[in-house]
This record gives C-alpha cells, sequence and structure tokens, in this order.
C-alpha cells in the first residue's frame, strides 16, 4: 500500500491519478508495442511475468511485444522461476539473480534452509530435469519446500501449464544478495511507481524491515511525490517521463489474469480502478480474471475457455471500441488452440 514516507522536509511532486496512470502504460509497453527481439522481451518482463495461470506470461508478452507468437515463452533468453511470493514468474534468463537472491532472507537459519533445499536437490539431480513433487518426494521433504531454495539462485522450473513445474539446478549466481535485492526494489518503482517501502515489501513477498534497508540505501537515486492516495518515492531518473504530457493509448489491450498491470494491492487498487464496486470485479477472492484496457482505461474484465472468450465491459464501449477489443482478442497467441478466438459480449450496460 501507498501511505506516509520519512524524510518530511524534502519537497513533493504533486502527482495526479492521470500522470501515474498513464506513465505506468508507458513503462509498461502497453501504449505502443515493442518491436519483436530477444532485448524487447526482457524489457516486457523487466518486473517479471506471472505465469501462474496457464500461459498468463505470453499474454503479457503479447500485450506489449509485436510479433508474439504461442511459443514466444520459450525463447532461450526467458526462463521459469518460482519468484515473488513464490509464485510461477518468467523471467529473463539474465535477471534470475535479482528475483531470486533479492529475496534470499537474512535470517541465517532461513537462509542455511534454502542452502540445504537447492544443495540437497543438486545433488540428487545430478543433471537431470524431473517434475518438482517427484524430486521433493524422492529427496524426502514436502515437494512445496524446494520453493524456498529458489532464493539462492541455483533452481529453475519449467511449467508447460498442463502438468506439473519440473526442476533443474544451476551454478549459483555471482551476484551479491543485497544488491540484487536493490535492483528488485528499482525495477519495482519503475514498473509499479509510485511505490514505498510497504508496496515493494508486499510484491515482492519479504519482510518490511529489508524493505526499508533498500529504500534507506536507494535513498539518493529517489525523489518523493505526493499521489492522491498518499506519499511515495519514484525513481529520480523517471520524473521527466512521469511529469511529460501522455501520448495516445492503445486503442485495446487484453491483460491476462495476474498482469505487472493490476498486480495490486491496498489503496492502489483504487488508484487504478477508482470504482469499488468494479475492483470487486476486477480483484475477485479467488482467480481473478483479465483486464480489459480500452483507450488507456481498464473498462472490463475478460475470461476465456479454449477459442471462446467472454468480455463483460463496465460501460457501453463504442462499436470501435468493441471492434479494437474483437481484434485484440483474434490476434492473440493462444498455444493449443484450433480456430479464430470467438467472443462474446456478456452483462453489456444499457
Amino acid at each position: 500500500m501507498i501511505g506516509r514516507i520519512s524524510d518530511a522536509a524534502a519537497p513533493r511532486l504533486e502527482v495526479s491519478r492521470e500522470q501515474i496512470v498513464a506513465f505506468r502504460r508507458r513503462v509498461g509497453a502497453l501504449d505502443d508495442r515493442l518491436p519483436a527481439g530477444q532485448e524487447p522481451l526482457r524489457r516486457a518482463a523487466w518486473a517479471g511475468l506471472q505465469d501462474s495461470m496457464p500461459r498468463a506470461a505470453l499474454l503479457s508478452i503479447h500485450a506489449r511485444v509485436a510479433g508474439t507468437e504461442p511459443s514466444t515463452w520459450e525463447d532461450p533468453t526467458l526462463v521459469h522461476i518460482w519468484g515473488p511470493r513464490f509464485s510461477t514468474f518468467l523471467v529473463a534468463a539474465a535477471d534470475v539473480p535479482i528475483f531470486t537472491l533479492g529475496r534470499l532472507p537474512d535470517d541465517d537459519k532461513k537462509r542455511r534452509f534454502a542452502e540445504e533445499m537447492a544443495t540437497r536437490l543438486h545433488d540428487f539431480l545430478d543433471g537431470r530435469e524431473m517434475s518438482y513433487s517427484d524430486a521433493g518426494r524422492a529427496i524426502g521433504v514436502n515437494p512445496n519446500a524446494l520453493r524456498y531454495g529458489t532464493t539462492t539462485g541455483r533452481i529453475l522450473i519449467r511449467w508447460d501449464g498442463a502438468r506439473r513445474p519440473t526442476v533443474r539446478t544451476v551454478p549459483a549466481p555471482d551476484v551479491d544478495p543485497f544488491e540484487a535485492r536493490l535492483e528488485l526494489a528499482r525495477r519495482h518503482l519503475h514498473v509499479f511507481g509510485p511505490g514505498t517501502e510497504a508496496s515493494f515489501a508486499d510484491w515482492a513477498g519479504i519482510k518490511p524491515p529489508r524493505a526499508r534497508a533498500a529504500f534507506d540505501a536507494l535513498r539518493p537515486s529517489l525523489a518523493p511525490v505526493r499521489t492522491p492516495i498518499g506519499e511515495a518515492w519514484i525513481l529520480a531518473g523517471d520524473e521527466p517521463v512521469l511529469r511529460g504530457p501522455a501520448g495516445p493509448p492503445a486503442p485495446a489491450r487484453l491483460l491476462p489474469s495476474g498482469d505487472a498491470y493490476f498486480l495490486l494491492q491496498g489503496a492502489e487498487r483504487e488508484l487504478l480502478v477508482p470504482d469499488a464496486d468494479r475492483r470487486g470485479r476486477l480483484w475477485t477472492p479467488r482467480v481473478w480474471p483479465g483486464a480489459v484496457l480500452v483507450a488507456g482505461e481498464i473498462g472490463g474484465t475478460w475470461r476465456r475457455s479454449q477459442a471462446n472468450l467472454t468480455v463483460e465491459p463496465w460501460r457501453r464501449l463504442s462499436s470501435a471500441e468493441r471492434e479494437a477489443v474483437e481484434a485484440e482478442a483474434a490476434s492473440l497467441p493462444l498455444p493449443g488452440v484450433e480456430g479464430q478466438v470467438r467472443v462474446r459480449w456478456e452483462n453489456v450496460p444499457g
């Protein structure tokens, strides 16, 4: 959540909801898709791509990178890990230390346990790759315990959405864990900013003192801002983009469940979706639907079953807006789905 921050004497830049929403769209490449390529894939995954729902990460890439194909998630520069909050994430292979070591516990007991899980798994696999449930049982632990070893940077996973993830081990990254945590905080502020220590801790799944230590170390490179929901920080280098004029938003984007654009908690949800009833329809108690982004604002939700996509708009859309949403749906790179995606409009406001 965004709340009050220290250093009250520092001048605050006043930023509006509209500026924040436009900033997040721009840095998230949701106004204009990035060209196809490996570096754009890394930029699309700058804060990781949650993939807990089958192929959600692929659809997040499609919303940001031109030419996305059903197999793009298998690009050799991308890998699966258990990322923030131990959810399944797709990240750039070069950024694995940031999303793993950046969350390595400071507590000696917890750190030793993480190292033990990684070492036992490495010794057992001996270069093999297998189901994490089979591997966990084989070494005599609850398979979910292996997730704690991911914070060593030595465990990678692969999940195709049909079966349990497989696991393999890699050499330990030669990166200082605290430096990795600082970069993780920078990534959070760039993609989700403005933010606070509390919002970073929530997103990364780390204890508040560790988040505060990271923000304290980054303070010289941060700028304080005042938002409609409280005081927060941005990266100083992001201030020109935040203050700059917003460009034209994309006509439509279909963001999957767990997409970084709305992977928010608490008051930050109010900033993105001011209407309380609509917030309840997007951030449901169970599996979230996808978000329909229309002309730069979340204008409804969507769900899919094979080639059938159901859209529930929150307002009456113009013919051009409906056509934009349907065109976006038709372009979705859905693995294993035969035929064109069919859109059904449900509960359309009168």
